[in-house]
């Protein structure tokens, strides 16, 4: 299955400087990484920097190696691109350097990802692979809206919606991205078999184990994981047991490397809450609510390690 020629990545915060790493790195594909925010794009291409120094430090690749998958990676912002009054221009100028996958890396919001897949659809070529990276948004979804692109005369049920919905899939990678083993790739309700088999071709050469889930709220992972975490805060809510206890349980009772509250804040308190809110509208299942605790803490900007504080200081 042939990789594809020249990969865009939509986002540059952790998990799509991660993505365009592993694929410019392992892959040797060469990456154009877009985000909105120009400072965005110059924190994550630093952080980059200082991964690739780390792992050619610790001998795991050479300074070729880095330098190599480095220069393979380009990248655009709204205010580089010719027109920042088109607010399509962005993704045409991924169109016209010979873009023929994308991996969507935004904000864990169905509206933000609708727009992107519009434009998209609308821009670049009818054979571009157009995935996305969400962790719990459906892909069926994300597939109407991309035929939703192509303009009023184009309906979703058309040969020509059906063959844009078709390549529309999911490619979930976990964070860190660059040491994470796994890609859950998630075909949506239209997605073609050679669309799935390309994501799947895309994922191995990034040097990822593949396993498939169908297009259902959360997916395989999230829909076990969020949960789980979500009874953790709750616990913590209801004074079942103090944080640190919580924690040293599912460490060193389960062997978890770390425990449910810990890993909440390294994911980010406001993607768990924006997955497990995914779930409990995807299904309206009364176990899915999320804790009331969890929003509040969303709510005052307690985010977790990116923000310094979460259930946890840092």
């Amino acid at each position: 299955m042939a990789l594809p020629r020249t990969l865009s990545v939509i986002g540059a915060g952790q998990m799509g400087i991660g993505i365009a790493l592993v694929a410019s790195l392992r892959a040797k594909i060469p990456v154009i990484l877009y985000d909105r925010d120009p400072s965005q794009i110059s924190k994550g291409l630093g952080f980059m920097d200082k991964l690739l120094a780390k792992d050619v430090s610790k001998g795991k690749i050479s300074e070729d190696d880095a330098k190599a998958a480095r220069a393979r990676i380009v990248s655009i912002s709204s205010t580089s691109s010719s027109s920042s009054s088109d607010e399509l221009n962005w993704a045409r100028e991924l169109a016209e350097r010979g873009t023929d996958m994308v991996v969507e890396a935004a904000s864990e919001r169905l509206s933000i990802k609708e727009g992107i897949f519009r434009a998209l659809a609308e821009s670049l070529s009818k054979d571009a692979v157009l995935a996305s990276n969400t962790s719990s948004i459906s892909i069926t979804k994300l597939a109407g809206a991309a035929v939703d692109g192509l303009g009023p005369g184009v309906s979703r049920a058309s040969a020509e919606g059906k063959s844009c919905a078709g390549r529309v899939v999911g490619v979930h990678f976990f964070n860190p991205v660059p040491v994470m083993k796994l890609c859950e790739v998630i075909p949506g309700l239209q997605t073609s078999e050679a669309t799935l088999e390309r994501a799947k071709a895309f994922a191995v050469a990034c040097g990822k184990e593949v396993t498939t889930s169908k297009d259902v709220p959360g997916f395989v992972s999230n829909a076990l994981l969020m949960p789980f975490i979500n009874e953790a805060i709750m616990c913590l809510e209801s004074r079942t047991a103090t944080r640190d206890d919580i924690d040293k349980t599912l460490r060193l009772g389960m062997g978890h490397p770390m425990g449910p509250l810990q890993l909440a804040d390294f994911i980010g308190l406001d993607t768990c809450l924006a997955i497990q809110e995914t779930l409990y509208e995807g299904t309206h299942d009364s176990k899915y609510r999320p804790s009331i605790l969890l929003g509040r803490m969303v709510d005052a900007g307690w985010l977790g390690k990116k923000s310094g504080k979460g259930f946890y200081d840092y």
